[in-house]
């Protein structure tokens, strides 16, 4: 009996290819480019008592030529029948980074024969309300082929109904704020181990830099006032049926206070909240440090 079951789309060249590979390498059943005509007779043979298979994967996209026509009239009534066992992933990118890789690879765009940056466009007006529908969008545009397919493996599987996914960021601000947080903390005005010589090259998982920090009185009270605030609202988030709620914690360079304070918020949410809750933690620019 199904499960599970993930629907991946998206924009043309967004790497839906490495989605599928990835959910395939944790034993989802998937098919590449199903025509959306055969959706629901898929759906039905995997329905039936008799099926064994439990998880299962589809990329579907505007190579099949029906699939802007029918796609959600047949989305909303798996929607209606599997209710939260149902995963739209909408896999996005720049115009830029598609026009790229587009380049690279020197293959046609699907949605235009005159050139590549046209077809990225007229798609991107095709999908939008396909992005608005799905349940969780990913954007590729700085992603490798190994970080993307960590973030689909942190899809959970199997969840129960108030199971709610929680990724927590660590960012410098000069490098970038991650895309598709739901919520920010800023962390800069904590004292900084940048400016102490003996912490200066040592990051926040180092208990020299936690030790500081835990000196100044004013990270004690962010801390136990983020736990409240959070507390409060992540159970709402999931009795609303979201699935994902990603925040950021960001400081100047991403090294010291945004890592402790994400690492913190990380284990003390976990004691807090049970086991309803998923937990998942990132620090975006350690390696860029480290490097």
């Amino acid at each position: 009996m199904l499960n599970h079951l993930v629907i991946i789309t998206g924009m043309s060249g967004s790497g839906k290819s490495t989605a599928l590979n990835a959910l395939e390498d944790l034993d989802y059943y998937c098919v590449d480019n199903l025509p959306i005509k055969l959706f629901e007779k898929f759906l039905e043979l995997l329905s039936v008592g008799s099926s064994e298979i439990s998880r299962a994967a589809l990329v579907m996209d505007l190579r099949d030529q029906e699939f802007i026509r029918l796609y959600r009239e047949s989305f909303e009534r798996a929607s209606a029948q599997f209710e939260s066992s149902l995963e739209i992933v909408f896999l996005d990118s720049t115009d830029e980074s598609l026009v790229r890789r587009f380049s690279e690879t020197r293959r046609k765009h699907p949605a235009s024969s005159k050139s590549v940056l046209e077809g990225v466009q007229l798609e991107r007006n095709l999908l939008a309300d396909l992005k608005e529908m799905a349940t969780r969008v990913i954007d590729t545009s700085d992603m490798s082929v190994h970080r993307l397919k960590s973030e689909i493996g942190s899809i959970p599987k199997d969840r129960g109904l108030t199971e709610l996914q929680i990724n927590l960021i660590s960012f410098g601000f000069k490098h970038g704020t991650p895309k598709n947080i739901d919520l920010m903390l800023d962390v800069r005005f904590l004292s900084n181990p940048h400016f102490v010589q003996e912490l200066k090259q040592l990051t926040g998982l180092d208990s020299e830099v936690q030790d500081f920090l835990l000196r100044d009185p004013k990270t004690l009270e962010f801390l136990n006032r983020s736990l409240d605030y959070l507390s409060y609202l992540i159970p709402h988030y999931a009795a609303e049926g979201k699935k994902y709620v990603s925040i950021g914690i960001g400081c100047t360079g991403g090294q010291h206070r945004s890592v402790f304070i994400s690492q913190r918020l990380n284990e003390e949410l976990q004691g807090r909240l049970g086991e309803d809750f998923s937990f998942s933690i990132e620090h975006q620019d350690l390696p860029l440090i480290n490097a």
